[in-house]
């Protein structure tokens, strides 16, 4: 009987592919448990970074603080001390658990991308394929913006904003472990994929739904837009406010200029008048 895995024709056959897709991903699922026991291991290390912008001596506002008082403006955040509990027996350890495994999957990213790639270049060009590693590239690395945007500066603001909020002085916040881990994945992953506005946009161009000369002209619109996601996934004042609105902002331009020199070289939709819907 002949493997499955030959080819046929010239042409692997279907049962081929998915041998060589079983054994892709068994080599990433072996990777990711690898490092998922590597992070569990360094637990003090590990959690130490993770629960580092719940204080109020993180570093974004000791940064944040001398950058003002070097322009004469003396401002100082309120310092606090918010306690995180487990109110579950297995709470801590579960958590740990998944944080491992989370981490572990963001390490392991690079070579999760390299088996992905690796199992479909078979099927693209030359051109294709240089063309498929340089976006898998920009892709990780806007990811990775992303998350250390969410990790220096949204995420620390929010935590001190919303763990600090009281309806009446007499209500004491105590967050649990669950809560704050969440919250955090949550707000890192949002970010991680704001920042890939660039490429949905090369896509949209691509496909011909767009082009740079439309992105500029609804540029006061998509501000405005910017402004209203800043708002709804920051705490409500103007400083967090400008700190978030301005990369996301600056996304958008990156994303005209990436446009206009990548994108379709379809003018068509120049015509377009977007007060005409």
């Amino acid at each position: 009987m002949n493997n499955e895995a030959d080819s046929e024709g010239g042409l692997m056959t279907f049962g081929g592919h998915l041998e060589i897709l079983r054994k892709m991903l068994f080599r990433i699922i072996a990777v990711v448990v690898v490092f998922s026991f590597v992070v569990f291991c360094f637990k003090k290390e590990t959690f130490a970074i993770l629960l580092a912008p719940h204080n109020s001596d993180f570093c974004t506002f000791q940064i944040i603080e001398k950058w003002l008082s070097a322009f004469g403006w003396e401002f100082h955040f309120d310092e606090y001390d918010i306690p995180l509990i487990s109110t579950e027996l297995s709470s801590q350890f579960m958590t740990h658990l998944t944080v491992a495994c989370i981490l572990a999957s963001l390490l392991a990213s690079p070579y999760i991308l390299f088996e992905l790639f690796r199992f479909i270049s078979p099927a693209l060009y030359e051109s294709e394929k240089r063309y498929s590693y340089f976006v898998a590239v920009i892709v990780y690395i806007l990811f990775l913006m992303g998350l250390f945007m969410s990790y220096f500066i949204l995420f620390p603001i929010s935590f001190q904003f919303l763990a600090t909020y009281q309806v009446d002085e007499f209500v004491k916040s105590t967050i649990t472990l669950d809560s704050y881990i969440s919250t955090f994945m949550t707000l890192t992953f949002i970010m991680g994929v704001v920042f890939q506005l660039p490429i949905f946009a090369y896509i949209l161009a691509k496909m011909g739904f767009i082009n740079a000369h439309l992105l500029k002209k609804i540029r006061p619109y998509a501000f405005v837009i910017i402004m209203i996601i800043a708002a709804l996934i920051t705490p409500p004042d103007v400083f967090t406010l400008i700190l978030v609105t301005i990369p996301i902002y600056g996304l958008y331009e990156l994303s005209i200029a990436v446009v206009k020199k990548w994108g379709s070289n379809d003018e068509n939709l120049e015509n377009i008048d977007v007060n005409e819907q």
